[in-house]
């Protein structure tokens, strides 16, 4: 997969098959609108195209507004865009200069003179340009007269699969990680780097990595223990996550700790990341560590299971 940092860097293909969004998650509604572009790049002899932006509009249009939580950082939208079979991605830079384009110019001049689109797959009720004023009728009115084709994914289809990234969001708010990972078709991913914690951990046999989740607007799953695979540098392991203030010792920070079972290494400094696959419980308030400890080893037995 090619990838370009601005339309302005995009070398034009023959048969261009566009699609544009902010894609986030790439859950499987969104697979479906891949897939067609590919299938349709791939009949025509062209070459399917994604724009997409960074940052997300909504962080630049209400920059007031924090309550902007995403399922997929960047890095994690280009892996997943790229193992969906997408073979150009262009991430542009959102501005408010940018958020001025009407949709007559978006149009014009970035789909067909920049882009050069042969055709464009868009989803149900998809809009567009300032305001949110073009439309798929806009759309469907402007193809002849600037020589592509327009194809919408049809309200039936989108029903279908029913699922969207508000959903996804609602269910790792509730810690439903195992929906969430029916709707994405993979296991939700969380990175990080291993910072410094109190090391309590490692007084009571279970020593955690303590990670810095890197972007801050990252849909965090609730509060409780989970089994999750642990991938460094290439190797998978297995991990006992918990999310949460660690009411037993009287935390008040919120944080996130992953075990890794049957492994003992010293991780700081390092990037993990976390496939998170299954809740095991809520977080609880213990009456002793020794207690607590006790319980953990419940949850080990548990999350091998589950791995």
């Amino acid at each position: 997969m090619k990838v370009f940092h601005s339309i302005k860097d995009f070398e034009k293909v023959k048969g261009a098959v566009v699609t544009t969004g902010t894609f986030d998650g790439v859950h499987i509604g969104h697979r479906k609108i891949i897939n067609r572009l590919n299938e349709i790049a791939e009949k025509i002899g062209g070459e399917s195209v994604l724009l997409t932006f960074h940052p997300h509009p909504r962080m630049v249009l209400f920059p007031d507004d924090h309550g902007l939580e995403l399922i997929t950082t960047m890095d994690e939208k280009i892996q997943l865009l790229e193992e969906a079979g997408v073979q150009n991605l262009i991430i542009h830079p959102f501005t408010r200069e940018f958020s001025r384009t009407t949709s007559l110019d978006f149009i014009r001049d970035i789909l067909v003179n920049k882009l050069g689109t042969s055709v464009l797959v868009i989803g149900y009720d998809h809009h567009f340009g300032r305001n949110r004023e073009g439309s798929f009728e806009h759309l469907r009115e402007s193809g002849p007269l600037y020589g592509f084709q327009v194809e919408e994914i049809s309200v039936q289809d989108v029903d279908d699969v029913a699922v969207s990234s508000t959903k996804i969001r609602k269910a790792l708010l509730v810690g439903d990680v195992a929906i969430a990972a029916k709707y994405l078709s993979h296991p939700y991913p969380l990175s990080g780097v291993v910072i410094h914690g109190d090391k309590l951990g490692r007084k009571i046999g279970f020593p955690t990595a303590n990670i810095e989740v890197l972007d801050d607007i990252k849909v965090i799953p609730a509060n409780g223990v989970y089994a999750c695979y642990v991938y460094l540098n290439g190797e998978k392991l297995k991990g006992m996550l918990n999310i949460g203030t660690r009411p037993t010792v009287n935390g008040a920070e919120r944080r996130i700790e992953v075990h890794v079972l049957d492994y003992d290494a010293d991780f700081y400094g390092q990037q993990l990341t976390l496939h998170i696959i299954d809740r095991i419980r809520d977080e609880k308030k213990f009456d002793s560590v020794e207690e607590l400890s006790a319980r953990l080893m419940v949850d080990k037995n548990l999350t091998n299971n589950i791995l």
